[in-house]
């Protein structure tokens, strides 16, 4: 088994100041032709929140209670940070790790499902690093997708029964009327293209279906996309979050939880794409809207990220719940990888 010497955790990254914003986006949309006045749209985005996307405090956050983790489990572990589009640049990290003399080292990407941009182009992110560090860098070895993990599913639960018993409360509802009440699973939408060469959409099925069992919702759920980013004439997953709970109040329902599935922290397309737009959506069609947290910081996830590690370190049993069994260390062969250059 290979000697493991760091850990790295390898997320998106966002604006932490309103002249960071467009920098930033810039960073994101390289080479795909984005006009400057979708870029000032979603500039606008940020200026609700003063140009500070919460990601960056969040990884600083989840960092900080990965090191305590590993520190009570007697693995000492540096741990290092790198983004894809904003500092602390992956290259710049890299090229530390460089210098510290780390040889190998596993990758945590805060992404718990597969898909191009949330997989298959992180690795193409180290490989390129790697690429344009000077001197020696190190092996890497992304721990494996989390989205069956006990780890993952079942705080998500535990979020998910919170936000349902909120919601009875604070609309005056009694449990034996909760049958009314929807939850809507939501995840960042994708590019159909994208979709057919990975198991994006299963996962988050499964992972919807594992926590909606946890939380003892039954089949009073739904699966939906968000933050769809590419021009009109390009198929990406539907349905819409806000063309679903339009569809919902169409129906007659008048509540709904939304959980943001496919995120691991309350970052802008959860604040902004759930908290500001759908909320405003729910309110003009008269849906009363309750939004679950997402895992955050919590004890059962860190544990899980550290029981990952240990997989891999000192080859751990493998966790995971349902029937799919634990995602593989490497991904197979041509997963997650673009079959042309992606919208």
């Amino acid at each position: 088994m290979t000697e493991f010497d760091a850990v790295l955790v390898l997320s998106f990254g966002g604006p932490e100041g309103p002249d960071d914003v467009l920098p930033f986006l810039h960073n994101v949309v390289r080479g795909r032709n984005v006009p400057p006045e979708r870029l000032a749209q979603v500039a606008s985005q940020y200026e609700l929140f003063d140009g500070v996307s919460p990601i960056n405090q969040q990884n600083r956050d989840l960092i900080q209670a990965l090191i305590e983790e590993l520190r009570g489990a007697s693995i000492e572990l540096p741990v290092y940070w790198g983004n894809r589009n904003w500092h602390p640049f992956l290259s710049a990290t890299v090229q530390q790790m460089t210098n510290d003399g780390v040889r190998s080292a596993l990758v945590f990407v805060t992404s718990a499902f597969g898909s191009y941009s949330g997989c298959g182009q992180y690795l193409d992110d180290l490989e390129a690093a790697s690429v344009k560090a000077i001197g020696d860098p190190p092996s890497f070895q992304k721990l494996r997708l989390f989205y069956n993990h006990p780890g993952f599913i079942e705080p998500t639960a535990a979020n998910v029964r919170s936000a349902v018993a909120e919601h009875l409360t604070e609309n005056g509802t009694d449990r034996g009327k909760a049958r009314s009440l929807r939850v809507v699973f939501t995840a960042h939408s994708i590019p159909i293209s994208m979709a057919g060469n990975c198991q994006y959409q299963q996962q988050l099925e499964e992972a919807a279906r594992l926590v909606a069992s946890g939380a003892g919702i039954d089949d009073s759920w739904d699966l939906v996309f968000q933050s769809r980013s590419g021009p009109p004439g390009v198929a990406w997953l539907e349905p819409d979050i806000s063309d679903h709970l339009r569809a919902l109040a169409a129906d007659g329902l008048t509540g709904v939880v939304v959980a943001p599935l496919g995120f691991i922290s309350d970052h802008m397309e959860v604040i902004f794409d759930l908290d500001t737009v759908a909320a405003r959506t729910a309110s003009e069609v008269g849906l009363r809207m309750t939004r679950a947290r997402t895992v955050g910081t919590d004890p059962r996830f860190v544990a899980m990220i550290r029981e990952l590690i240990e997989e891999q370190l000192l080859a751990a049993p493998k966790l995971w719940l349902g029937p799919d069994g634990p995602w593989p260390d490497r991904c197979p062969e041509g997963h997650c990888r673009p079959t042309r250059r992606q919208p």
